[in-house]
C-alpha cells in the first residue's frame, strides 16, 4: 500500500462511516479497484475508522459530556449487535466480505432508502398544511416518557433501532442506513433519527474496532504506523466534513439521493465485479 493509497481510503471512509451507503462496502470495493490486499489492508480499513469516530465524537462531545443518562441509552441500543456480533460477524465476514455480495446489498439498501423517502413524504402529507416546516411541529418530541435530552429516545425505541443496526453487519447494508432506517420507524424525525445514529457510532464502532484490532494485532507493526496515521488523520478530515453536511441535507432533502446512488453505483459494480468472476 502506498501513502496515496491509503490517503484515498481515508477519504472514503471518513465520507461515506456516517452517509447511508456502507462505508465497509466501499472500502471493499475500492480495495478491489486498486488490487491492494493482505492481512494489513483489512487491518487497516478497520484501524482508520478511529478517525472518523474521533470526527462525532469532537462535534458531539458537549452532548456525551452533559447527557450521562445518554450513556444508558445508547448501551441498551448496542446490546442486540453485541450479541449478533459476536454470534454470526465471523461467518460473515467468511461469506458475504466480497465485491459482488457488497454490490447486491448495496442495491437493496438503495430500494429500501427510497422506500423510507417515500413513507417520510407520507407522513408531511397526512400532517396539517400550517404544521409543515414550522418550528414547533420540528423540535416536538416524538415520544412520551424518558428522553435522552434533546435526542428524545426512550429505550424501548434504542431497543429497537439497535435490532436495525444488526443488519449492519453484512457489509453493503450501511450502519447508517440500518440506525436512521429504524428511527424512522420508531417516529423519530429525520434530524433527531440521524444524530442519534451518529451517537450510537461512537460506542458500536469503537467496540467493533478495538475487538477487530486485537484479534489482528499482530499484521501491525511500527513499519506500517506512516499508513495508518495518513489514513486516520484524513478519516477525521472527511468525517468532520460529511457529518456536518449530512445533518443539513437530510433535514432539507431526505434520502432519495443516496438510495438512487445506491442502486446506480451497486449495479455498476455488479456487473464489473460479476464479469471479471468469468
Amino acid at each position: 500500500m502506498t501513502p496515496w493509497q491509503a490517503a484515498t481510503l481515508g477519504i472514503i471512509e471518513g465520507l461515506t462511516e456516517f452517509l447511508p451507503v456502507s462505508s465497509t462496502g466501499h472500502m471493499i470495493l475500492a480495495s478491489a479497484l486498486m488490487e491492494i490486499k493482505g492481512d494489513f489492508v483489512k487491518t487497516f480499513e478497520i484501524a482508520i475508522q478511529l478517525g472518523a469516530i474521533a470526527a462525532v465524537f469532537a462535534l458531539y462531545v458537549r452532548r456525551f459530556l452533559k447527557e450521562p443518562r445518554l450513556y444508558f441509552i445508547l448501551a441498551v441500543a448496542f446490546i442486540p449487535t453485541g450479541i449478533a456480533g459476536l454470534a454470526v460477524y465471523k461467518y460473515i465476514k467468511a461469506l458475504l466480505f466480497n465485491p459482488v455480495s457488497v454490490s447486491v446489498a448495496l442495491i437493496a439498501g438503495g430500494v429500501v432508502l427510497l422506500f423510507f423517502d417515500r413513507l417520510i413524504a407520507r407522513r408531511h402529507a397526512l400532517q396539517p398544511a400550517h404544521d409543515h416546516g414550522s418550528t414547533k411541529h420540528q423540535n416536538r418530541r416524538p415520544e412520551t416518557g424518558h428522553t435522552t435530552g434533546d435526542v428524545g429516545i426512550t429505550p424501548k425505541t434504542a431497543f429497537v433501532i439497535g435490532i436495525f443496526q444488526t443488519l449492519s453487519l453484512v457489509p453493503g447494508v450501511s450502519r447508517a442506513a440500518a440506525t436512521i432506517g429504524g428511527g424512522l420507524v420508531m417516529g423519530l424525525n429525520r434530524v433527531r433519527a440521524v444524530e442519534f445514529s451518529f451517537l450510537l457510532a461512537v460506542p458500536t464502532m469503537v467496540v467493533a474496532t478495538a475487538y477487530d484490532l486485537f484479534k489482528q494485532r499482530e499484521t501491525l507493526n511500527a513499519a506500517h504506523l506512516d499508513l495508518l496515521a495518513i489514513g486516520a488523520v484524513v478519516a477525521f478530515a472527511f468525517a468532520l466534513l460529511a457529518v456536518r453536511f449530512f445533518v443539513g441535507f437530510i433535514s432539507k432533502r431526505g434520502f432519495f439521493v443516496f438510495g438512487v446512488y445506491r442502486i446506480i453505483a451497486g449495479v455498476i459494480f455488479l456487473i464489473y465485479f460479476w464479469g471479471r468472476s468469468f
